[in-house]
């Protein structure tokens, strides 16, 4: 395991979603690097520790009351007992920090004594890249532009629940799931892939994210699985790649599956271009 005091350089921020905007922070790290979280309450893109996923560098988590009231010098000191031969720090050209936030990078580089790296703001086709943007889009099911900011599919990792019990009699096979520390995005169907348990290959997938209005209208984040009837036990994780349909009420069980068995073949015939 790596012995974060040994790390020399530092990259300080929220890191919700891990974004484009984040990895360019990152490629200013040093070899010997740490990626300091700032855990604010509002993490739903990479919730907890799920950060790790999209990085090779150590994470530090810090409670932000664990250092919010601190002004500039008592931050650098509390920097610099947890990295005794910290030698750079990389932030973005918004960060902030301290009581009320009132120190920005310009605080930073009076009064750290060694290298602070400023990283201006990323865009992609003229948009600035922030993790609310990113919020705005799943929300609206703009998954191909969330992805793209993002750099990465947004994913979901859930626990397995039961589900009503008529998908496999009466419509088709579902894995459902519980994942209630993430953002869900717009209630609809979605192209997607699935990854069961420990596997370490994603399946193609059609999943459901919202209310089921047209039986008993309970919430779910479910998946069919696409290749063949698999056997989950205890989580699964969904990586979404594109937006289908919205969500709709149907008149009767047989509409609803005609729907659903249409949503499959929308999304092996896109699943099966992107395998190209």
């Amino acid at each position: 395991m790596t012995d974060i005091r040994n790390s020399t350089a530092i990259a300080i921020g929220g890191f919700d979603g891990m974004h484009i905007g984040h990895q360019q922070l990152f490629r200013a790290l040093d070899e010997k690097s740490t990626i300091v979280v700032i855990e604010t309450g509002y993490a739903n893109l990479t919730p907890k520790r799920e950060r790790e996923s999209f990085s090779h560098y150590p994470l530090l988590y810090l409670e932000l009351n664990e250092i919010r009231h601190l002004n500039g010098e008592e931050f650098i000191a509390f920097l610099k007992d947890k990295f005794p031969k910290l030698q750079k720090i990389v932030v973005g050209y918004d960060f902030h920090f301290g009581k009320d936030r009132k120190y920005s990078f310009n605080n930073l580089k009076e009064l750290f004594d060694n290298e602070v790296v400023v990283v201006n703001e990323v865009t992609l086709h003229g948009d600035s890249v922030h993790s609310h943007k990113i919020r705005a889009k799943l929300q609206i099911g703009d998954i191909v532009g969330a992805n793209a900011f993002l750099g990465h599919n947004y994913t979901i990792k859930g626990t397995l629940v039961s589900g009503q019990g008529i998908g496999k009699k009466e419509l088709v096979a579902t894995i459902n799931l519980e994942a209630k520390e993430y953002l869900m995005p717009k209630e609809g169907v979605y192209v997607t892939l699935t990854r069961i348990d420990d596997e370490e290959h994603f399946h193609p997938s059609v999943s459901f994210v919202g209310h089921r209005i047209t039986t008993d209208g309970s919430f779910a984040l479910e998946s069919h699985i696409l290749d063949g009837e698999v056997i989950c036990k205890e989580r699964a994780t969904i990586s979404f790649v594109s937006f289908i349909r919205e969500n709709r009420k149907f008149d009767s069980l047989d509409e609803l599956k005609k729907a659903i068995h249409k949503d499959i073949a929308t999304a092996s015939k896109e699943l099966k271009f992107l395998q190209l």
